[in-house]
């Protein structure tokens, strides 16, 4: 028989069941349904005789496109790939398809992106863009379009949302300063347009004032983005304006790269004049001369939740703005070290 003609009721006869098993069982969303062996026999025949299901039929009869849509501010970005690794899990062995978009414009071009993707009928969207007061979640919620915010919030939380500990986050990079004896502590912060970053902001003044320690507006340092450039630009800044600085919290692994960079620019070694830790334990932070100290955070996991959360919403009539917080993990390696003597720093930049 030819396979672009073959049908559900085709192979279902071939079979000798009835049509609604095998539809159960060439959808993964309804596969649990069936016994196992009738799940082994309909698909060991569907790819015998080459069966391929018609998308465009499914969707007119569910009224779904099984497409979900991902934006991602930033492609190059080493944390990405394994939170859309963590999606295509979880949407793949749904039947869902990724449509995955570069959403690192303007809110124009933004909205642009969402309204497309609209136009190709997606289900629903995972935005790992999301800003603090965020336009494409104000559009998602006008158009009644399913969105979860993935790694980043609104302030308002009127999406679900799945992201890392932020607040505990810092509160470990901190309390693993202290002890090597650290006080004149720095942070370099990403964008504050971002909950990232905000929270972060937020947990290393109290972090600080629980260990007693003072907070003053020139040992943090907002970085202009999460490029290892601005990094370093933020470093320099840092350096001039707070000298006495003996360890650096860097917003993400990024930014550390960048101080690396700003560091052997005015000959300080790392750590034995100053400390540094990074966030997101990101690929080859281990084999960086330093081995980077930084935060790990479960990039895979989230993206799984994410999607899973997504896919639960689909079938609610409303949806409760949930907010999933996921556990970092302090990773120690070489990047951080003892305190030295005070004002030692500020000799060695002359």
């Amino acid at each position: 028989m030819n396979d672009k003609k073959l049908r559900i009721a085709d192979l279902a006869r071939q079979l000798g069941v009835h049509p609604s098993t095998v539809s159960r069982v060439l959808n993964p969303a309804t596969r649990h349904l069936i016994s196992a062996s009738v799940v082994a026999q309909v698909l060991e025949k569907a790819e015998e005789v080459g069966y391929r299901p018609n998308i465009l039929a499914a969707a007119l009869r569910t009224k779904r496109s099984c497409l979900i849509g991902v934006l991602i501010p930033d492609l190059s970005n080493a944390i990405f790939p394994l939170m859309l690794a963590g999606i295509n899990d979880v949407l793949s062995r749904a039947g869902y398809t990724v449509l995955i978009v570069d959403a690192s414009g303007d809110t124009r071009s933004q909205l642009q992106v969402v309204q497309q993707m609209q136009s190709r009928q997606v289900d629903g969207l995972i935005i790992a863009s999301t800003e603090r007061h965020d336009a494409v979640v104000d559009y998602c919620l006008e158009e009644g379009l399913r969105a979860v915010s993935l790694n980043r919030m609104e302030d308002e939380c009127r999406i679900p949302s799945v992201i890392n500990d932020d607040t505990m986050s810092i509160r470990l990079a901190v309390d693993h300063l202290v002890s090597l004896g650290h006080r004149a502590i720095g942070h370099i912060v990403g964008p504050l347009k971002f909950s990232t970053s905000h929270v972060r902001s937020v947990g290393f003044h109290a972090t600080m004032t629980a260990h007693g320690l003072p907070v003053a507006p020139r040992m943090i340092q907002e970085s202009e983005a999460y490029t290892r450039e601005a990094g370093r630009k933020s470093c320099t800044a840092m350096l001039k304006n707070f000298p006495q600085v003996t360890a650096i919290v860097a917003g993400n692994d990024l930014i550390a790269v960048g101080c690396l960079d700003t560091f052997r620019e005015r000959n300080l070694v790392c750590p034995r004049d100053i400390s540094l830790i990074g966030h997101n334990d990101t690929a080859l932070t281990d084999v960086i001369n330093p081995p980077l100290t930084t935060l790990q955070i479960r990039q895979r996991e989230l993206g799984a939740r994410a999607a899973s959360l997504l896919l639960s919403s689909l079938d609610e009539d409303t949806v409760e703005p949930v907010e999933l917080r996921l556990k970092p993990k302090l990773v120690v390696r070489a990047s951080t070290g003892p305190v030295r003597e005070a004002g030692s720093i500020t000799a060695l930049q002359g």
